[in-house]
């Protein structure tokens, strides 16, 4: 519940005008309004569905399945079809909003994520995760008729009222780039600082003249919770005299000592006086006035609570809501705008995650107690939906690279130095400074890979069993089978003069099962001795090479940048497979053959080896 003082300041400044005389800008979402301002869509990532709810009605239409985890989602012009990105099955989805049917699939290379229309809805663009490209679709057809790289690890996206311009966000760096909707030049970009991180969404300003990015930073140097991680808005200045410059606002600064965490999605009134955030960490949203200069940009004005991990947030065009999409209550709720109370809100999509995989989701995706008590940091703030947040962390044993959890469940023990044999042993993160939560189990806590803790506590269980869910996706480079030369690339991965198998070997190519304390395999690579801080090395844990395509920077430390440095100037004395002796286009072909994999589905031929999965 809100407090009456949070209600009073609302007050009738937030009540806007209907219609804006302006042209719209757009920004790519999970959730949009049509140009009518009748209809809401949302996708629901763990359900493969999008949602068209009737407005102000806040009534489900249809719930349309449409693939593996659903992002980005636009009303297609003026009329009733949506594009649908479907980040897990590469494909772009069309579909009616009347009959709720899909009408149209486009297959595209990876990751689609963001998604915008032109006004006339002759165009779509969509940002491609991975590799960092964007597409333009026509319409009417379905044809991929232009494709740009333009940046790196892109998701975010907005297109200009007057429809020239497109604005990118690269996900793990922040940067923010405007180039060409008519030939995908690059006019300018504005760079973030080097410790921004997971940006996801960008706003444009009706008027065109400046640009919100949500996003976090991630002091790498950091290893408590009070100093690791902080939730930022950037403000990229389009237009005046400071056209170019950008502006990081600090966010748990606005109220004091109010933290919050993990800033999912922004959206900016319709008559450009305020801007509003959800926190998908916090479950909270804060109401910042615009202040119209390029000194403070943004002063605290309200705030609310919202439900689980609020993912979208979007103003009605009549200028009377708020609508804030739940991802772990799978519903939306609507707020009036001028006193900040409920007016309705609706399920879109029934829970499909077993129970004890929603708790675990829930307690990853929150950094609120018990997992965390300085609210700055969650799970998910550098591991989102499993994935790793491209950083290199100082940690007390040393230098640590964020590895994606994918498939983390056949390959425990877990973390480079094998120092947790179960997920449940991650309470003694959540105890310690890096959280410092109350944690999920009572009594003293054992020494990681001491005494199992599985069972003694539910949440805990629940816990490792979202952690340990994450599947494998098949490698966007080997959707055609192995080229030409990633079939070389195999050879070489396999022959007794690299030895590159010997450790990265079998259906998941690691040599990481569970096991024993007394019976963990681990190798010195060459590189234990290349970070001073290093308290553990020099050897390791074998990571899997399934997904290494995208996984960038490489080894413990992060030192390698590509998977060429990885088999060349990381690796000092052939200590980390026998590569020196290749040539160039071989190393080439061996290269190709690590981006290819998994080029199968690696679970049957596990099982069929006999390989353990942990389930919790």
């Amino acid at each position: 519940m809100m407090r009456q003082s949070a209600i009073a300041i609302w007050c009738l400044l937030l009540v806007l005008s209907a219609k804006s005389a302006m042209a719209q800008t757009q920004s790519a979402g999970l959730m949009n309004f049509d140009s009518a301002g009748k209809r809401i869509a949302c996708t629901n990532r763990d359900s493969g569905t999008v949602s068209i709810v009737s407005y102000p009605e806040l009534k489900v239409q249809h719930e349309v399945p449409i693939g593996l985890h659903p992002e980005g989602v636009a009303w297609i012009g003026t009329s009733s079809q949506l594009a649908c990105c479907v980040y897990g099955d590469d494909k772009v989805v069309i579909v009616d909003a009347d009959s709720g049917k899909v009408t149209q699939t486009i297959s595209v290379f990876d990751e689609p994520y963001g998604v915008v229309s032109s006004a006339d809805g002759q165009f779509l663009y969509v940002t491609l995760e991975y590799p960092g490209k964007v597409l333009r679709i026509r319409s009417s057809t379905g044809a991929v008729d232009a494709e740009w790289a333009v940046g790196n690890m892109l998701r975010g996206l907005a297109l200009s009222a007057d429809g020239k311009s497109l604005f990118a966000t690269e996900y793990l760096t922040s940067k923010l780039i405007e180039f060409s909707a008519g030939d995908g030049t690059v006019k300018r970009s504005w760079e973030g600082a080097s410790t921004d991180n997971l940006c996801r969404q960008v706003v444009l300003s009706p008027s065109g003249d400046k640009a919100y990015l949500t996003h976090i930073r991630s002091r790498v140097t950091a290893a408590h919770g009070n100093g690791s991680i902080f939730p930022y808005v950037s403000v990229a200045r389009l237009t005046g005299e400071k056209a170019g410059t950008r502006t990081r606002i600090p966010m748990d600064s606005l109220r004091g000592a109010r933290v919050t965490a993990n800033p999912w999605d922004c959206d900016i009134s319709p008559d450009g006086k305020f801007l509003y955030v959800a926190f998908a960490g916090t479950n909270e949203l804060f109401v910042c006035r615009i202040t119209g200069d390029d000194h403070v940009e943004l002063d605290y004005h309200a705030g609310l609570r919202l439900g689980n991990n609020p993912r979208a947030v979007r103003c009605s065009p009549d200028g009377k809501t708020l609508v804030i999409y739940n991802a772990l209550d799978f519903n939306i709720v609507a707020y009036n705008m001028t006193d900040g109370n409920v007016i309705g809100s609706v399920e879109v999509t029934k829970n499909p995650l077993p129970e004890d995989i929603l708790l675990g989701k829930k307690l990853f995706y929150t950094a609120l107690q018990p997992m965390s008590s300085r609210n700055w940091i969650s799970c998910s703030s550098c591991h989102p939906d499993g994935d790793a947040d491209g950083r290199t962390w100082q940690q007390p044993e040393g230098l640590r690279n964020t590895q994606p959890m994918t498939g983390l469940a056949w390959t425990h023990p877990l973390h480079w130095s094998s120092d947790r044999d179960e997920v449940q042993d991650f309470e003694h993160t959540i105890r310690g400074k890096l959280m410092q939560g109350q944690g999920l189990m009572r009594g003293n806590l054992p020494e990681a890979m001491a005494d199992k803790i599985s069972g003694r506590s539910d949440s805990l269980d629940a816990l490792a069993a979202y952690t340990n869910s994450h599947k494998f996706s098949l490698s966007p480079w080997a959707k055609n089978g192995l080229s030409e030369s990633a079939q070389r690339g195999r050879t070489i991965f396999l022959s007794e003069q690299t030895k590159c198998a010997t450790c990265h070997g079998g259906p998941l190519y690691s040599d990481s099962r569970p096991a024993d304390r007394d019976k963990l395999v681990l190798h010195d690579v060459g590189t234990g001795g290349d970070d001073p801080s290093e308290l553990m090395g020099p050897k390791y844990d074998t990571p899997t090479l399934l997904g290494v395509y995208r996984s960038a920077p490489y080894l413990h430390h992060g030192k390698a940048a590509t998977l060429r440095d990885v088999l060349t100037t990381q690796n000092a004395g052939d200590k980390h497979g026998v590569t020196s002796h290749l040539k160039p286009e071989e190393i080439d072909d061996l290269v190709e053959f690590l981006k290819a994999l998994p080029y199968e589905d690696p679970a049957p031929a596990a099982k069929a080896a006999g390989l353990v999965e942990v389930r919790k």
